[in-house]
C-alpha cells in the first residue's frame, strides 16, 4: 500500500497551484453545500448542546458579574495554583469547565457563514497543494482521489478530537464532527479527482 504513495520522480511535472483554481473553488461550494445540510437538514447535531439548568438565573448572575465576551476556564488556577488546598476544593466542589461567551444579540450568521466558506477555501489550497507535487498531470482518478482524500481529512477531521481531550467537549460531539469531516474529505476528494487537470 505505502509503495503506492510516492512523491514525483526527479524530472517529473507537477501541477502548479493556479491550475487548480477550478477544483478548490468547486469543492469549496461543494463543502459548503454540504454542510449547510448535515447542520440543517438532518438531525444530526440536534443534540450537540445542553441546556443550562435556571438558565434565567445563571445569565443574571452572569450579567450581574459583568461577564464578557472571551474564553474562561472555571474555577481559575494556573500552573501550582491548581495544587493549592483552595483551589483543589473548588475543583472538588465543581461545577469544572471551559464556556466561550459572545458578544451580545443574536448569532451573526452572515459573518460565520463568510468565515466558513473562506475556511473551505483555504483548504482546497492546501489540499491543491500538497496533491500538486505529489501528482502530475493526467495522474488517474483514484491517485488524486486517495491523496487529496487524505489530506482534506487531516485538516477537517484530525484536530476535532483534542476538544475532547482537553476542554472535556463530549465525545459524540467530536465524533460526529469528525464524521462531517470525513464526508467533507470524500466531496473534496471527488472535485479534485474529477477536475484534475489532464
Amino acid at each position: 500500500m505505502w509503495r503506492d504513495v510516492q512523491f514525483l520522480p526527479k524530472g517529473g511535472t507537477m501541477v502548479v497551484l493556479a491550475e487548480l483554481w477550478l477544483p478548490i473553488l468547486v469543492s469549496a461550494v461543494f463543502v459548503f453545500i454540504v454542510s449547510s445540510i448535515l447542520h440543517m437538514a438532518l438531525p444530526i447535531h440536534k443534540n450537540d448542546y445542553d441546556k443550562m439548568p435556571e438558565e434565567d438565573q445563571v445569565l443574571s448572575a452572569m450579567r450581574d458579574a459583568k461577564v464578557g465576551p472571551g474564553d474562561y476556564f472555571f474555577p481559575f488556577a494556573c500552573g501550582k495554583e491548581m495544587a493549592s488546598e483552595v483551589n483543589k476544593k473548588k475543583f472538588a466542589l465543581g461545577p469544572v469547565g471551559f464556556m466561550t461567551v459572545r458578544p451580545n444579540g443574536p448569532p451573526a450568521m452572515g459573518k460565520a457563514l463568510v468565515q466558513w466558506f473562506l475556511l473551505t477555501i483555504f483548504m482546497g489550497i492546501l489540499v491543491g497543494y500538497v496533491t500538486g507535487v505529489t501528482c502530475g498531470p493526467g495522474t488517474d482518478y483514484l491517485r488524486v482521489f486517495r491523496i487529496s482524500g487524505a489530506v482534506a481529512l487531516i485538516g477537517y477531521a484530525a484536530s476535532v478530537p483534542s476538544e475532547s481531550i482537553w476542554k472535556g467537549t463530549k465525545w459524540s460531539t467530536s465524533l460526529k464532527m469528525m464524521f462531517d469531516g470525513a464526508i467533507y474529505s470524500l466531496v473534496t476528494a471527488g472535485v479534485f479527482g474529477w477536475l484534475w487537470p489532464s
